[in-house]
């Protein structure tokens, strides 16, 4: 018996039971537990059917969510599928780590009306890993094969959506990526704890066996410059996302064992897939026994935080220059942080690392906010004379990403960038200032979420195809 909508009134808002916090501490496995079948159809049988879904305004792919929480409800979970997957090329993976709180959750009406929001994300991991299991989830099968081909620069996100779309279509495709593995930040950046690798690899594997071509260790500039792969394929797309840490120089920035949030976290992220680590084996970028200060507040500043409760740090401490309200980082993932024992130090700021080799203590100065800056933002100040040290002999950099320099880098130095070094490009068609030449993702607009990679992603595929369609117009006007 299928259940009706509109039940927000009389079932209280449940998710996914976390794993108990001691036995999530010790291991990198997901901390939620799976919604079965019954509590999925239940949850989803709460959304309100708004005729104005605010849930589905505030999410960057425009994901259909009242109808397949409609779908789920009724059991027609096969059909709920193919709707998600409809407008979203890795919906397994937004279940899981997108911020709900911030996008689909965060604006559900009947949130607002304080009944407590549909669990969405979670009902999306749940049909979707359903759909795995039951095999309804296939590679791409292309009925007209195109002469033409595209090479995508980058196996993230961005390039993955990206070449899903453009083999739907017909053309070649072959991604290229200077790292050994497929999934860029989903591999080595996401700690397996929110995202278990193997979900990752079973989607790049089922679009392997779609045709698309992955030429890994491979990097542009080296193997080969931009300007060759162009004469390769009829059109590129650049989606390499930013990966150059951002720094703060500070007196002791020299010391051993200060390291950037991405060398920690890809060194862990290897070790979990089986990888030989040096360094990790070493000691050097493993957590155990030590005093950790993670400083950012972002979710890769959480990512460090709870890695290094699973690696058995001695003491855990998070730095942030602003208060809990303020904090740039998912509520949730903040909440997950302060249950694994992770102490945070609101409204302070690094101002010198102190050691002889390796740092050992960390000087920070309290903050106050200010007046508004030009975003609206409280400014931090600085509270004069409020010095205090913090012992530490594991400090980790979690303040964010730029890109690199890519005109340098990929050996094009007619590639035009903005000032910030993200690439410039066409707003609407998302093209570069050579020809046939597009960008998506975090590398056009900063550093930014998986799902708005994916929408990139998905929008750059649109223009390549048009581009393309145009050229081989014509191509067949002149013969």
């Amino acid at each position: 018996m299928t259940d009706k909508m509109l039940k927000f009134v009389e079932i209280g808002q449940q998710t996914p039971p976390k794993r108990e916090v001691d036995k999530r501490k010790g291991d990198f496995s997901e901390i939620y537990d799976e919604f079965i079948n019954k509590k999925a159809r239940e949850q989803s049988s709460r959304c309100s059917q708004c005729g104005v879904p605010f849930c589905q305004v505030h999410c960057p792919l425009s994901n259909n969510i009242p109808d397949w929480l409609k779908l789920t409800a009724e059991g027609r979970l096969k059909e709920a599928y193919e709707l998600s997957q409809s407008t979203n090329n890795m919906p397994e993976v937004c279940g899981r780590i997108c911020p709900q709180d911030r996008l689909c959750e965060g604006n559900c009406v009947i949130e607002q009306s304080g009944h407590g929001t549909v669990t969405i994300g979670s009902v999306e991991k749940y049909i979707t890993d359903n759909a795995w299991e039951q095999g309804w989830v296939k590679p791409i099968k292309v009925k007209y094969e195109k002469d033409q081909s595209v090479g995508i620069i980058g196996a993230g996100p961005a390039g993955l959506a990206a070449a899903e779309q453009l083999r739907k279509d017909g053309y070649k495709v072959t991604v290229y990526d200077r790292y050994d593995r497929a999934g860029g930040l989903l591999i080595y950046g996401i700690p397996n704890f929110k995202l278990e690798k193997h979900v990752v690899e079973r989607r790049t594997k089922l679009l392997k066996e779609g045709g698309i071509k992955f030429i890994q260790n491979f990097e542009v500039g080296k193997d080969a410059n931009l300007d060759q792969l162009r004469k390769k394929h009829d059109a590129i797309l650049i989606a390499t996302g930013v990966y150059k840490p951002r720094e703060i120089n500070l007196s002791g920035n020299d010391l051993e064992n200060i390291f950037p949030a991405m060398e920690f976290l890809t060194a862990s992220n290897k070790k979990g897939l089986g990888d030989k680590v040096e360094l990790f084996d070493k000691g050097t970028l493993n957590a155990e026994g030590k005093d950790v200060v993670v400083i950012g507040g972002g979710d890769t500043a959480m990512d460090c935080v709870r890695t290094s409760i699973r690696q058995k740090a001695k003491s855990v401490k998070c730095l942030y220059r602003r208060d809990k309200e303020n904090m740039p980082g998912s509520a949730r993932e903040v909440a997950n942080a302060e249950e694994e024992g992770v102490e945070f130090v609101w409204l302070s700021s690094p101002k010198e690392f102190k050691g002889t080799n390796k740092v050992e203590n960390l000087i920070v100065d309290q903050i106050r906010l200010g007046e508004p800056d030009d975003s609206g933002r409280r400014k931090p100040e600085i509270k004069e004379g409020s010095e205090f040290q913090i012992k530490s002999d594991m400090v980790i950099k979690a303040l964010g990403f730029d890109p690199e320099n890519l005109p340098i880098l990929f050996d094009a130095q007619e590639l035009q960038v903005t000032k910030w070094g993200t690439i410039k490009t066409d707003f609407d068609t998302m093209e570069t200032n050579l020809k046939g030449v597009f960008a998506a993702g975090d590398i056009v607009r900063g550093a930014s979420l998986v799902v708005w990679a994916i929408k990139d992603g998905r929008d750059a595929a649109s223009s390549i195809k048009t581009h393309l369609e145009k050229s081989e117009a014509k191509k067949s006007k002149v013969a």
